[in-house]
């Protein structure tokens, strides 16, 4: 709105250029008949152009990116008989930098009588970059809520059959799926755009810790694991095996025991990561003579099948010995 006092008619070349400045706009015009083309200083920076180069249409739209070009020329083209406001938005290679311009405008029937467009551009690079991240985040979100789902399926579809009753199996099954939740949060993007990991160690930190404060003194659960980076798959894996794992021991090993202590220890075999979970001073151990379970069927299965390796059981009498072995190049997946 203006004033009596400041009326546009008022306002002075310099005036106009500093808005046009702070509000980081490049003017162009284009001589329709001539191809001839010009522009502002902002505007030869934006294009990585030589100041005052002398320019065509046809030159400067070699510098528009090779997947945009031909939609860009045809779009310019079209609007040369154009009457009323115009946008594309499309990309640039300055040397091996790729920047987005917006370009718009708004033709009148006295610039096409008189062949020449006038416009504006704008570095939209960053927008489009923000655009393109929160793509990517959605796409990443989508791909993990469909793998979420199609574990959560499985496993009420696996608890169901092993459970005695509705009450069972509903402990059961939100004891498996917070233990997913639990692994899940630790899963974090890596620089660069890497991939995303979880530290391994922190998984057994995060998953154990609710079973460390219900012995006779603290710290009866001791993690000494390599430093390695975990990825998302490979997570979810570990996240059931170690509940299943901790579960067991809660109800008939060494952490069922005031006295029992558990380590879990880990080291590199050629292409493997060997972990190894050691129970002491629980209940006696003996070797079990019944068929497996489908705690031990989900261990195997997860360990054979998510982290391509196998699982391994000894029954010394002091505590149950579990060797898992994971594929090394599975692990970061």
């Amino acid at each position: 709105m203006t004033s009596p006092e400041r009326t546009p008619l008022q306002w002075t070349e310099n005036a106009l250029q500093r808005a046009v400045d702070a509000a980081g706009i490049a003017i162009w015009s284009w001589d329709l008949s001539s191809d001839n083309f010009n522009m502002d200083e902002r505007g030869f920076r934006l294009w990585g152009v030589p100041l005052n180069e002398s320019l065509t249409f046809e030159h400067l739209s070699e510098k528009i990116h090779p997947k945009d070009r031909d939609r860009v020329r045809a779009a310019f083209l079209a609007t040369r008989a154009v009457v009323g406001a115009y946008e594309i938005d499309f990309r640039t290679m300055v040397g091996d930098k790729v920047c987005w311009i917006s370009a718009r405008g708004r033709g009148s029937d006295d610039d096409i009588e008189d062949g020449f467009m006038t416009g504006v551009f704008l570095d939209v690079t960053g927008r489009k970059q923000a655009e393109e991240s929160s793509e990517l985040v959605a796409g990443e979100m989508s791909h993990r809520v469909k793998n979420l789902l199609s574990v959560a399926s499985a496993l009420a579809r696996m608890t169901s059959r092993n459970s005695s009753s509705i009450e069972d199996m509903t402990k059961q099954l939100t004891q498996r799926l917070s233990a997913l939740g639990r692994a899940h949060d630790l899963v974090r993007p890596l620089p660069r755009h890497q991939g995303e990991t979880a530290l391994l160690g922190d998984i057994f930190t995060v998953l154990l810790t609710p079973y460390d404060d219900q012995g006779a003194f603290a710290g009866r659960i001791r993690i000494a694991v390599p430093r390695m980076g975990v990825g998302e798959q490979a997570t979810e894996g570990l996240a059931l095996i170690v509940h299943e794992l901790a579960t067991n021991s809660l109800k008939y090993g060494a952490l069922s025991s005031d006295e029992g202590v558990l380590d879990v220890s880990g080291r590199a075999v050629d292409d493997k990561l060997q972990i190894t979970w050691t129970e002491q001073g629980g209940p006696m151990v003996k070797m079990p003579i019944t068929e497996e379970g489908y705690g031990s069927s989900l261990v195997r299965l997860t360990a054979e099948g998510d982290l391509g390796g196998s699982v391994s059981y000894d029954w010394p009498e002091g505590g149950v010995v579990v060797t898992l072995e994971i594929d090394s190049k599975l692990l970061a997946s």
